[in-house]
Formats: structure tokens, sequence, C-alpha cells
């Protein structure tokens, strides 16, 4: 029997799961966006929100918070409406991962894959995926659905954070993850329509293969 240790980054178990995923979406706030240069603002605002859906369209728990919201504003709209009824939390502390009710909020789902993206990534991103990687929690973040107030403070960001663990992923990624399979017809047409909606060219080439099936189906009458 092999001595070597079996990876978390490796293996089917490294993959994300609707059952063994928790999301936190962290200060996707008005001020945050006005000093965001690593990413065009409007993309990362679009793939948060996909995100978001596909988190709803999943069941996955996703917990919203914010910091200082009097200053920094309120959640974005966009993103607010996806879960309309829930509240963010919001902190004063620049780490997310140092106020109790967040962290109480993920430890009461159980799960143990922690989903963050944040604004900033190199401050309220990588604060809370280092701490948590070092709490036991396989972390990953998605950094698309991020971005810093430059692309270099974006990426040695990211680079840091790989240092301590986490693993990168971008939005499409994680929803394709989550199905998995397309024969799960109950979550197929949600993601379809997601991704419609925010998948950029694959939007367009989604809504092409629509556009050549009406054909065929139509030709067959």
């Amino acid at each position: 029997m092999s001595s070597t240790p079996v990876s978390s980054h490796r293996g089917l178990d490294a993959l994300l799961t609707p059952d063994n995923t928790v999301l936190v979406l962290i200060d996707h706030q008005p001020y945050q966006f006005a000093n965001l240069h690593s990413h065009e603002p409007t993309m990362v605002l679009n793939n948060v929100i996909g995100l978001a859906k596909g988190a709803k369209a999943f069941n996955v728990p996703t917990i919203l918070t914010t910091v200082i919201e009097e200053r920094g504003g309120y959640l974005v709209k966009g993103l607010q409406d996806v879960f309309p009824e829930q509240k963010p939390i919001d902190r004063t502390f620049i780490n997310t991962w140092e106020d109790s009710r967040v962290v109480d909020a993920v430890k009461k789902t159980g799960r143990k894959k922690l989903l963050l993206a944040a604004l900033w990534t190199e401050i309220c991103l990588a604060m809370p995926a280092i701490q948590a990687a070092g709490e036991g929690f396989e972390v990953y973040v998605v950094t698309d659905a991020s971005g810093g107030v430059s692309a270099e403070a974006h990426d040695m960001a990211v680079r840091r954070m790989q240092m301590a663990g986490v693993t990168p992923i971008t939005w499409m990624a994680v929803i394709a993850e989550w199905q998995r399979d397309w024969a799960r017809e109950a979550s197929a047409a949600a993601l379809a329509s997601i991704v419609g909606d925010h998948g950029g060219g694959s939007a367009v080439a989604y809504a092409w293969e629509m556009q050549l099936l009406a054909g065929r189906t139509r030709r067959g009458m």
C-alpha cells in the first residue's frame, strides 16, 4: 500500500457538489466597486450574480455580508435581488473570518468546502480565505467574481492564497461542478437559464444551439 498522503486538491472528492459547499459573498458594495481596477466592474457584477443564482438553483447555503454598510453602501441590487429575504451580515471587521456571526453561520451548515468571492481580492478575500484554510476548511476562491484595486493586487493575492492551500476557480466552473451530469434534469434547465443570462460567449453559443435545434425540429415536422 502506498504511503503517499491523499491531497484534498486531487481526486473526485476535490470537486464541488451542491451537498458539500457553502458560499460566502463578501462586500459587493458600491464603495468597493468604485476602486475595482483588476477587472471590468460590470463583468465582476455579472459573474457574482450568476454565481449567486447558481447557488440558489442548486440549494447551496449562501451567506451575504457587507462592511460598514452605512458608508460603503448596500449590497448591489442585482445580487440582493437573488436573495431578497436575506439581510446581509454587516461587519466592522475587515477580515470576515473574525466576525463570529459569519463563522457561526458557516459552521452551522456542517460543510467543509468553503467557497468565497469578495471585493477586494487582496484584503477582503485573502484574509478570510487564509485564516479559514488554516482552521481546516477546504477553501475555494472565485477569482472572476472577485477583484482588486489593481491587476497586480489581485494576482499577488491569488498567489498568496494558493501558497496557503486555497484553490482558485471561476464562477462557471463552479456551477458546472455542481451540475456534473446533464442527466440531472431538475437543475439542468436552471443552469442553462443562468448561462443564457450571464455566460457571455457561452450564452451566445447556447442561443445558437437552441436556434439550430429548433430549426431541425421544424424541418422534421
